[in-house]
């Protein structure tokens, strides 16, 4: 590394672990955001919850509703924003077509699965989700375990 530069700090990603817990995903679409200048520097920083956010599709625009971007504390009082407005994800009006037509259908959502930049751009990764049942989180469970079990004995052999 040259002197004199400081290393690059990447944002964090920031991600929604309730989401695949407690959801089928069946489709995962990345979008934009629209956002203000303080809720840029807020999600740099790191500060967001997405884990109570959904998305809606509503006058033909598809709405991120619920997230909660902190306010940044070194912006002007004036210039800060509402922390848990409504933001315009943005995505093409075809993808708003089908995505309206999938939530038509009964028990079917979409869910924030993970904020984030890209090429310095904020990012959204939503996905198309159907609501898991107990049994269905059993399973996972118990999947899980066995997977654990099985790398466990298998690193046990080759020593």
């Amino acid at each position: 590394m040259p002197r004199g530069h400081a290393p690059s700090k990447t944002p964090p990603r920031i991600a929604n672990r309730k989401g695949r817990r407690d959801y089928h995903i069946l489709e995962v679409l990345e979008c934009g955001m629209e956002l203000t200048g303080t809720e840029v520097k807020s999600l740099r920083a790191g500060q967001a919850r997405i884990d109570e956010a959904y998305a809606r599709v509503s006058g033909g625009e598809l709405l991120l509703i619920g997230a909660n971007i902190a306010p940044y504390p070194q912006a002007n009082p004036s210039l800060q924003h509402e922390p848990t407005r409504d933001r315009k994800l943005l995505v093409h009006r075809r993808q708003i077509r089908a995505l309206e037509a999938h939530t038509r259908q009964k028990g079917r959502t979409i869910i924030p699965l993970a904020v984030y930049f890209k090429s310095g751009w904020a990012k959204c990764e939503i996905g198309l989700a159907v609501g898991k049942r107990a049994f269905d989180k059993r399973q996972d469970v118990k999947k899980r375990e066995q997977q654990r079990e099985i790398s466990r004995e298998m690193h046990r052999r080759n020593r």
